[in-house]
């Protein structure tokens, strides 16, 4: 990806507002509660407990039972994991989705850190060898060999 979309991305992700106190993003959340509109008779566990939040005024939420950990949800295993396959492809679908949010480096960005870690290993080897012995001279000339 060339360093040009790689800024455009950066700006765009700063001109996002993001809440940064914990009250802005309690704030953030309730007003998009107030948006979102009903699934319907259908709802789910979750959107039910969510749908049992009252908003207040100033912008805080009460919890329902159920987040308070008043009320413990039943579990059913076997409607939570779908057989190997079903999971073992969604496993593949989000590493694939992954790798596209990675920024790959240009041939000069390689070759260039290449370099670097070439240049790094050299030195420590020397270093290394240099340390080396200089304690072999010593311990020679300590035990006189």
């Amino acid at each position: 990806m060339s360093e040009d979309r790689e800024q455009e991305r950066t700006e765009k992700r700063e001109g996002a507002a993001r809440p940064v106190t914990a009250a802005a993003r309690r704030e953030r959340r309730a007003s998009a509660r107030q948006v979102a509109p009903e699934t319907g008779s259908d709802q789910t566990e979750s959107a039910k407990a969510d749908s049992a939040k009252v908003v207040s005024s100033t912008g805080r939420t009460t919890q329902s039972k159920r987040e308070q950990g008043l009320e413990t949800a039943s579990r059913d295993r076997k409607a939570k994991r779908p057989n190997v396959f079903k999971r073992l492809g969604r496993f593949l679908r989000e590493v694939v989705a992954e790798l596209r949010k990675v920024i790959w480096p240009t041939r000069k960005n390689l070759l260039t850190y290449t370099i670097v870690v070439l240049v790094f290993v050299a030195v420590m080897v020397a270093l290394v060898f240099g340390l080396d012995y200089a304690f072999f001279q010593g311990v020679a000339f300590l035990f006189g060999k």
